[in-house]
């Protein structure tokens, strides 16, 4: 795929491409929408401070981790289509209750449920998955990750001046929000009427429940089980920072964390439910099987890339106005930079990983480079021209989400009928790496803070090397299917005839002198 053929609209898969990427950058263009605007709410709302404020920013994260998790698994049985549809639309609510927000509590249980939002990135991988072949799947879901994404620093840019030039007076942040809702809302109508699960003639492979992962052994479920904890380990430990800046009560605190550890189980419990009759009874075709640990290792590179990334740009601003003494607005210049590369870093990652005999490889090698970068920023103080600390933050950023786009040229390719699950975790420990390097920043010094970063992306780099296998039919024109996909794809064809049998007995009636019409069976 080359990248004239962006502007080929003639071709389906583009119109679907681009449809895609504007409903997550929409997505992102929400979930931040309150960043921008809080200075602004805290000086127009007498009951509002910084430290509630925080609080919110906390909360804005809390749940798209179980929201990517959930979001991954109806993906897989009710298609992108739907779900992404459905998502714009629900999460216009939380969005205009926070718009209209008049106490704290309103704000935070509003914003809580609008960190949902985030997980819409996950919908889309699977939709990119439908619509191009394994040798483009880099670049085109590289494309559409970088260009949604942007939709965090287009907030940044574009809702103050809402807030301020287009609406202006003391409710000027409300319309602001309360904007971003309606474009979620109206544009979850128009993906739905203007977008197809799959191109014409092709089935839809997916699941039949809201099923958790498939494992093809008794070892790989238990890593699997192992896996799902930290999940919910970061939710705890976002409860916890809540209590330690005394929003949340001791008893409170301890409640949450019982039922997590519940919800965990449950967990456990589903799991195991799924898996182990498949397995006990030797149910998995040779051909079908594959090994978690690949999952696993794209677990740790989201968590060392995508997770750096949300912990950076969350202290840039701050990092670079105390150490060279600059303005704030000049901090967040500079600090911009970082975020901003993602529009055509992302998309290089894919298209390396494409172009390439081995995707495998591009993945470590860009390890490799997050892990340089963020050892060079830790070098970085006073006495640096403020000119190279910018170059080795753009480079250093270049490997991090070049690392995004490399990730995720992978994913669709281990089990197709499964990538809304298997994106949706990976894209969950994005989070609990966010989470993670946060929650260490409190207690660190910034040049300790970079360093430990780059040793995060030093050991996925060894567990990528040990674990990643290079995925089978990385480059052909379309995806291994098993033997058992085949067979689920048959079970689907056969559904549809039963449906359209069924529906000509109800509509159409028998015919004179002649009987209902043939079975499928016939």
């Amino acid at each position: 795929m080359k990248v004239k053929e962006l502007l080929d609209f003639e071709q389906e898969r583009i119109k679907a491409l681009h449809y895609t990427w504007i409903a997550f950058f929409l997505t992102f263009f929400t979930w931040f929408n309150l960043a921008p605007l809080a200075t602004t709410m805290i000086k127009q709302l007498e009951w509002l401070d910084s430290g509630t404020v925080k609080v919110l920013l906390i909360c804005n994260v809390a749940l798209t981790i179980p929201a990517r998790i959930v979001v991954g698994a109806m993906l897989d049985r009710y298609g992108p289509r739907l779900v992404f549809s459905g998502l714009l639309i629900v999460m216009s609510l939380p969005c205009f209750v926070f718009a209209l927000g008049d106490s704290v509590l309103v704000l935070v249980i509003s914003r809580l449920v609008l960190s949902g939002v985030g997980a819409g990135f996950v919908i889309g991988v699977r939709m990119v998955a439908e619509w191009f072949p394994p040798k483009d799947i880099g670049f085109a879901e590289g494309f559409y990750a970088g260009w949604g994404n942007f939709g965090s620093a287009a907030a940044a840019i574009v809702l103050p001046s809402i807030a301020l030039n287009v609406f202006g007076g003391e409710n000027g942040w409300r319309y602001a929000i309360a904007f971003t809702g309606i474009l979620c809302f109206a544009y979850g109508i128009v993906y739905f009427l203007r977008v197809t699960d799959t191109p014409k003639g092709k089935a839809f492979l997916g699941s039949q429940r809201t099923e958790p992962i498939e494992v093809s052994s008794f070892r790989d479920m238990i890593f699997l089980m192992l896996w799902t904890l930290p999940l919910y380990g970061a939710l705890a430990l976002l409860a916890w920072k809540l209590q330690n800046i005394q929003f949340l009560s001791q008893t409170f605190l301890y409640s949450v964390w019982v039922v997590l550890a519940i919800l965990y189980i449950r967990d456990l419990i589903r799991i195991a439910r799924h898996n182990l009759p498949l397995l006990r009874n030797d149910l998995i075709p040779e051909d079908d099987k594959y090994s978690f640990n690949c999952i696993a290792a794209l677990n740790t590179t989201y968590f060392a890339n995508f997770g750096a990334e949300l912990a950076v740009v969350s202290m840039l601003p701050v990092f670079f106005e105390d150490t060279f003494a600059i303005s704030p607005a000049e901090a967040g210049l500079v600090a911009s930079s970082f975020a901003v590369v993602n529009l055509f870093a992302r998309p290089l990652g894919g298209i390396l990983s494409d172009s390439f005999t081995s995707r495998r490889t591009i993945m470590l090698l860009f390890l490799l480079g997050i892990s340089m970068g963020f050892f060079g920023m830790s070098l970085i103080d006073e006495t640096w021209p403020l000119v190279s600390a910018v170059a080795i933050t753009v480079l250093c950023s270049l490997f991090v989400q070049g690392g995004e786009g490399a990730t995720f040229a992978i994913i669709p390719l281990i089990k197709k009928r499964m990538t809304g699950k298997v994106a949706g975790m990976v894209g969950a420990y994005g989070n609990v790496g966010a989470v993670f390097y946060l929650t260490l920043y409190t207690v660190v010094s910034n040049e300790r803070f970079f360093f430990i970063i780059a040793v995060g992306s030093l050991i996925s780099f060894f567990f990528c090397l040990i674990f990643l296998k290079e995925p089978k039919g990385a480059f052909e024109d379309d995806f291994v299917l098993s033997s058992r996909d085949h067979l689920i794809l048959s079970s689907h064809d056969r559904e549809m005839l039963v449906d359209m049998w069924q529906s000509q007995i109800r509509h159409k009636g028998k015919k004179e002198g002649g009987g209902p019409p043939a079975s499928p069976d016939s």
